[in-house]
């Protein structure tokens, strides 16, 4: 019996030991890609660029956003050309678009391949330059689909087409 807590206290500091090495070459790894600029690094006292910050580091196109979206201020950014109020609601991130708000997903989605077009695919350092025209051209999400142009409105029958005056 004594032998076999011998093994397993044996065997739990080599699990130990592998998980502290695990975690410092993760924590290494993390250090050299800030080091790099190969992550977007949040001002720590902004709430919003820190879940911002969690987003763009996350998300499979993380070199573009991380080259697009520059922090001017508290909630406010340039998304490439474009400059956006973010704000955090039920610990979502919401992108002011127009009169209303995008989900940060929905915002990408829209907007990324038009602003990627606008700068040429170009990103700022050269990293991972996998952010293929297919990126740029559709959607981020393969689910939805960028909308080319807004819907066609056509005129209510209740609207007079006659420009003579009567």
């Amino acid at each position: 019996m004594e032998e076999a807590a011998d093994f397993n206290i044996t065997m739990e500091e080599k699990v130990y030991k592998s998980n502290k090495i695990s975690l410092d070459l993760i924590n290494q790894l993390k250090i050299a890609e800030m080091q790099l600029g190969y992550i977007y690094v949040p001002v720590k006292t902004d709430s919003i660029d820190v879940k911002l910050a969690e987003y763009i580091n996350w998300s499979t196109a993380r070199p573009a956003l991380k080259s697009l979206f520059t922090r001017e201020s508290e909630g406010v950014y340039q998304f490439g050309t474009k400059r956006v109020n973010i704000k955090i609601d039920s610990s979502k991130i919401l992108v002011r678009v127009g009169g209303g708000y995008l989900k940060i997903d929905e915002f990408v989605d829209q907007y990324l391949p038009i602003e990627m077009e606008k700068i040429g695919n170009k990103l700022d350092n050269g990293y991972y330059n996998t952010v293929t025209e297919a990126v740029a051209r559709k959607s981020v999400s393969p689910t939805k689909v960028v909308r080319e142009s807004s819907p066609v409105r056509h005129a209510s029958p209740n609207t007079r087409h006659s420009t003579q005056i009567r």
